[in-house]
């Protein structure tokens, strides 16, 4: 659940309207800065479940702003800008994962877009979690099939002798067959 934002606005009026806002929808913890380059400080210090971005910056539009927290956290980013720029900025975020808002802000629709970066982020940590699994069995596997290949060529095992061994030297030992595989490699590579 998202409860802690940062609000990055050049603007006090600005940091005010979106800090009612989110308060509203029920964010207790809200940072707030108006300078781009403290908001990048906070960015690499901290994490939060939303960073929000009132366009214009003080030193840049704003949208470079989106685009490095798109690529540096597990955020939900939203970028506010003119409704003349709304297309444009779109074109340049979109495929970032950035939803863009124009103004003015509306609060029923400001609603409606926080659900949405709630349920968007919620399936991006739930690909992400499915990804860095995967990532984990395929380096398992890695090491696995490394250890198969030693003793194929050090035991002139079969694959499938190599197979059976590592799983009943794990089940005998109590121990994953990474740890077992992770053995096999230690005691016959040089």
């Amino acid at each position: 659940m998202m409860k802690n934002a940062l609000i990055v606005s050049k603007t006090e009026s600005g940091i005010k309207a979106i800090s009612a806002l989110l308060s509203d929808e029920g964010f207790d913890d809200v940072a707030c800065t108006l300078s781009a380059d403290d908001a990048r400080e906070r960015v690499d210090t901290g994490a939060f479940d939303l960073i929000i971005i009132n366009t214009p910056l003080d030193t840049e539009t704003g949208l470079e702003f989106s685009l490095y927290c798109a690529g540096r956290t597990k955020s939900s980013v939203i970028v506010i800008v003119k409704q003349e720029k709304a297309y444009e900025a779109f074109d340049i975020v979109d495929k970032h994962g950035v939803l863009v808002i124009s103004k003015p802000l509306n609060k029923h629709l400001f609603h409606h877009y926080i659900v949405f970066t709630k349920c968007f982020k919620e399936r991006m940590l739930s690909a992400f979690e499915e990804n860095e699994k995967l990532k984990s069995e395929l380096e398992e596997m890695k090491v696995i099939n490394r250890a198969k290949l030693l003793l194929i060529q050090c035991l002139s095992m079969t694959e499938k002798q190599a197979h059976r061994y590592i799983e009943h030297q794990a089940m005998n030992m109590r121990k994953s067959k990474l740890d077992i595989a992770k053995q096999v490699i230690r005691t016959y590579e040089n």
